[in-house]
């Protein structure tokens, strides 16, 4: 029961084995690449409503729901970059990039599907089943601490929750470094960091 549902698609890059299985039909790059993931990952969201499965529904929902923000964010910016790396600043919005008008329509192939696979009625009943065993389950483990799906924030080098209300503010390259020569740790490369969306756009 480590599994959160939490908010949109919070946690959908972490869980196993789920998103291991699910990451690899995720693309957006064109509208026909978008329309056959979309249609995969409902298959697959369908697949798990049969089997009784709420997890693997709701990993799935997350995966389509994600296909659908992440080609808005190639639309809306090109690079898919929203913060600015150096200062952490809003970048600009444009329109007239190349890719902006298939990724807009990528988008709208996404929203469908997932309009049409979070308004089930099965996933509605599996998710309150899977809700009120969770409760139970909590009861019965009250030391259990969770962190799947919870939005964190870096203070002296350290992971902290963020409260429900703090407004949450994008982490700049420089606060990163810092952080992570707190922590004794390696900075990743930038492919590393975004080689997934690079893999689903590309």
């Amino acid at each position: 029961m480590r599994y959160s549902i939490g908010r949109g698609e919070q946690g959908v890059l972490t869980f196993e084995p789920y998103k291991g299985y699910l990451l690899r039909l995720w693309r957006f790059k064109t509208p026909e690449i978008a329309k056959d993931s979309a249609q995969r990952l409902e298959r697959e969201f369908e697949r798990f409503e049969e089997d009784g499965d709420f997890v693997g529904c709701d990993m799935a929902r997350k995966f389509i729901q994600m296909g659908m923000t992440r080609s808005m964010r190639y639309a809306n910016r090109a690079g898919g970059r929203k913060f600015s790396a150096t200062d952490g600043s809003l970048l600009p919005k444009s329109s007239d990039h190349p890719g902006a008008k298939d990724k807009l329509a990528s988008a709208a192939i996404f929203r469908e599907v997932w309009e049409r696979v979070k308004s089930r009625e099965r996933y509605a009943e599996l998710k309150k089943e899977w809700e009120r065993e969770k409760k139970e389950w909590l009861k019965n483990h009250p030391k259990e601490e969770e962190s799947e799906g919870e939005d964190v924030k870096w203070e002296g080098g350290e992971a902290v929750k963020v409260e429900e209300g703090e407004e949450q503010k994008p982490v700049t390259a420089k606060k990163r470094a810092r952080s992570r020569a707190e922590k004794g740790d390696k900075p990743a490369s930038k492919r590393s960091r975004v080689k997934k969306e690079e893999d689903a756009s590309d």
